[in-house]
């Protein structure tokens, strides 16, 4: 017979779980997140155990079940490695009229744990005829629908109001936040900035209004007050509107203009950080930001003027005295500039670059270069933006791991 799911609300309600192994540490978090008051009864206990109830979160009794111990409870869960101790806790459970989960025979267990997950107000339970891995990768299907919005998360009664301000991360689709991705799919409104994961639009629901907020470098511009202007109004006609940016928002995103024009017009922001690519795109290159013994810290530019520009407010001579690693943002096209003034301000010319076109994309590629052959290698590679400049000693760190992979292949 099937079995008859419930939702148990066990708040303040006492739970007795028998059995201190692995099974029972995979049981007691959920019945805890439920609220309910659990005795444990084990002569012994994993560590994740004792620090729950050093924490006072859980009662033990250090010994074996007794008779009687099922008092009480209005849930038990056996989940001892002994057979005969199992079955005699489901006897008493049975007889006393309390539901009781054996951990080591579903036929004989009056009750089935199924495999759950939540996601927000939205509690799954599977049970798949009592088989315990097929239930959790159900369970984990079904989750993962839900927060990337697979499952249509439109439909929901409890939509977003206002405005979410959403990083999409370095280029790689996967590599929006799960929170990200659920917003998305909730939108009506999709404001697209021209670096966020466009694979992620062709997905988006045909009644959604997609608007191309693209800023083409010496090409099409939409000015950031017309942007601001988009998203209000959009917001004040009752649209759940999401600003769509590359990276993530507050990182060169000009995602704090957006959030104080919501502010002003009193309209409710939701902030969504992203992967931001200037430590996200070296990595995918297979180059770290910092390294232990190489570089303490690193600093993040954006290079929309050049060194010396009247407009800029970089300190380029403090930058070259620096030891940390340089990561330049939209700094391609005056690649040249940046590096004769690093030189001229104290940077070796043999400190090593390293520039990705693309990064995280099928189209990555890199070039490698020093201070003093960068603009020479930039231009002969035609690399082009969006690219990110690594300059610093960490570039020599993915070289090192690139060859010790080429030696190790047969």
């Amino acid at each position: 017979m099937s079995p008859y799911l419930l939702g148990l609300r066990l708040s303040g309600r006492r739970v007795l779980v028998v059995g201190g192994g692995r099974v029972a540490q995979r049981r007691v978090p959920a019945l805890l997140d439920a609220g309910a008051k659990i005795t444990l009864v084990s002569p012994s206990v994993t560590p994740a155990l004792d620090d729950l109830i050093a924490a006072g979160r859980i009662t033990w009794e250090a010994r074996r079940y007794e008779v009687g111990d099922c008092d009480g409870a209005w849930l038990v869960q056996a989940c001892t490695d002994d057979r005969a101790a199992n079955t005699a806790i489901a006897a008493e459970a049975e007889a006393k009229r309390i539901w009781c989960v054996r951990a080591d025979d579903k036929e004989s267990s009056a009750a089935w744990t199924p495999a759950s997950g939540k996601v927000d107000e939205i509690t799954v339970a599977i049970t798949a005829g009592g088989d315990p891995r097929r239930a959790a990768g159900i369970r984990d299907a079904v989750v993962d629908a839900l927060r990337d919005g697979t499952v249509d998360a439109r439909r929901n009664r409890t939509k977003p109001v206002g405005v979410a301000l959403v990083g999409g991360g370095p280029g790689d689709p996967a590599l929006i936040t799960v929170r990200g991705r659920q917003l998305l799919a909730q939108a009506d409104v999709v404001i697209a900035d021209r670096l966020a994961p466009r694979a992620l639009l062709d997905e988006l629901p045909p009644d959604v209004e997609l608007i191309d907020a693209a800023k083409i470098p010496y090409g099409r511009y939409l000015a950031q007050e017309k942007i601001n202007d988009l998203i209000v109004e959009h917001a004040r006609a009752g649209k759940f509107v999401v600003r769509l940016k590359g990276g993530d928002p507050f990182v060169f995103g000009r995602g704090g203009e957006e959030m104080l024009a919501c502010a002003r017009a009193g309209i409710p922001v939701t902030v969504v950080p992203g992967i931001t690519s200037p430590v996200a795109v070296p990595a995918a290159a297979g180059v770290p930001v910092t390294h232990r013994g190489i570089s303490q810290e690193f600093h993040v530019i954006s290079v929309h003027v050049p060194p010396g520009h009247p407009e800029s407010t970089v300190d380029w001579p403090a930058l070259a005295r620096s030891q940390g690693t340089l990561v330049l943002m939209m700094a391609v096209e005056r690649i040249a500039q940046i590096a004769d003034a690093l030189q001229r301000d104290g940077r070796s010319p043999e400190t090593p670059v390293m520039v990705v076109q693309d990064g995280t994309l099928p189209t990555q590629r890199a070039v490698y270069a020093t201070l003093s052959t960068v603009a020479e290698r930039v231009s002969a590679a035609g690399i082009r933006p969006p690219a990110i400049v690594l300059v610093g000693d960490v570039v020599k760190v993915g070289q090192e791991v690139e060859m010790v992979r080429a030696e190790r292949v047969p």
